[in-house]
């Protein structure tokens, strides 16, 4: 291990373009997962965001943004789980809308409206005790900062627009909630109803929502209410974080958005890989002339590759270390323009061991070349 680490530093000019590439290919791998992981989160905010434990949709909902009405009265299929506490299952609504800019011309929105009281499970936590008293107003709305521009707003707070030909007018604005197919525009159930008439009925609701005495019965309702209703097939129920995955999944294979950002995170380890295989192995072959010394000096072959898989290690640890502040860097630069990376701990854990494990096998691939490795090399 000594050895390996010596020649490491005299040879580090040597090594350096290997370090480098062990860097570069952390760095890509977490980015493009990072960022993967950023735009699946979009896609469940009205889910995440909430404090729900159970969500009850239509018929084989695939995905929180695309749910149909179902009837109010299945609130008592809900109520009657002792486990459900009845005082949390209230009305949720989604739904794509069509928002008139003051300035002229459409954008597609999304609308969520929610009770607005302080015990609401469907009310995201953006929404601070200020801004719910101002949604109690009718036809008052709350939108991200972020998306003024999108929705052909001046200011925010004070404008007004119009959804589905009803006029709006914006009370508050948040941050953090950008949407990928539309701006998300929140509201009361009241003011959400109104702008999805004629499709909806006062007795309709797009989602039910509903919390647990204890949180971890959730999926133990979910399973009753599933065998208990699945021969009618006209619901579909599910815990808060089955219904994000399934939103989430929806949306990566089910959208060309979404596969080719997977797609993306796929090539970025292939590149990586082979951008760090090919830089430790040329290392491994200009070390060639050393490497006939040992064995002339009667240096066991085992010892050599040893040697080697030890510069490997040490190579991808630099790199690795080098890497985990760029990473920060970079992904804190992409925040600024509106790019969301997710960077959680395990994600940073993986990204670590899979680039070790990459440098390790280049240099497994590179101790083929020991095969040329003869002490009679040295005359030629």
């Amino acid at each position: 291990m000594s050895y390996a680490l010596i020649t490491l530093w005299h040879e580090r000019q040597r090594f350096l373009p290997g370090v480098l590439a062990v860097a570069f290919s952390a760095l890509l791998i977490a980015l493009q997962c990072g960022l993967l992981l950023g735009l699946l989160a979009i896609t469940s905010i009205p889910i995440d965001y909430t404090r729900a434990d159970i969500w009850v949709g239509a018929q084989e909902v695939n995905t929180v943004d695309v749910g149909e009405p179902i009837p109010m009265a299945f609130m008592g299929r809900l109520a009657e789980n002792p486990e459900v506490d009845p005082s949390t299952i209230e009305p949720f609504i989604e739904s794509f809308r069509h928002w008139k800019k003051p300035s002229g011309g459409t954008e597609l929105c999304i609308v969520l409206g929610s009770q607005i009281d302080d015990r609401a499970s469907g009310t995201v936590k953006a929404l601070t005790p200020e801004i719910r008293e101002k949604l109690t107003e009718p036809a008052s709305i709350v939108i991200d900062k972020s998306e003024l521009e999108r929705l052909g707003l001046a200011k925010g707070t004070g404008d007004t627009a119009e959804i589905n030909g009803c006029k709006v007018r914006v009370v508050g604005m948040v941050s953090g909630y950008r949407s990928l197919a539309g701006p998300y525009v929140f509201c009361s159930t009241k003011t959400a109803l109104a702008l999805m008439r004629p499709q909806m009925n006062a007795d309709q609701t797009i989602y039910l929502l509903a919390r647990c005495k204890d949180p971890n019965d959730a999926t133990k309702v979910v399973e009753r209410m599933r065998q208990k209703y699945s021969p009618n097939s006209d619901m579909s129920v599910f815990t808060s974080k089955d219904f994000s995955w399934r939103s989430q999944m929806h949306w990566l294979f089910k959208t060309r958005a979404g596969v080719a950002i997977g797609y993306t995170a796929i090539l970025g380890l292939i590149v990586g890989a082979v951008v760090t295989s090919q830089t430790l192995y040329a290392a491994t072959v200009a070390s060639l002339r050393e490497l006939a010394i040992l064995q002339a000096l009667g240096i066991p072959r085992w010892r050599m590759v040893m040697s080697v898989i030890a510069q490997s290690f040490w190579v991808g640890l630099a790199g690795v270390v080098i890497s985990i502040p760029t990473i920060y860097v970079m992904a804190r630069l992409a925040g600024f323009v509106g790019a969301k990376v997710l960077l959680p701990e395990w994600l940073l854990a993986a990204v670590c061991v899979i680039t070790l494990l990459m440098a390790m096998a280049a240099g497994l691939f590179a101790l083929r070349s020991l095969r040329q490795v003869e002490p009679a090399s040295l005359l030629r």
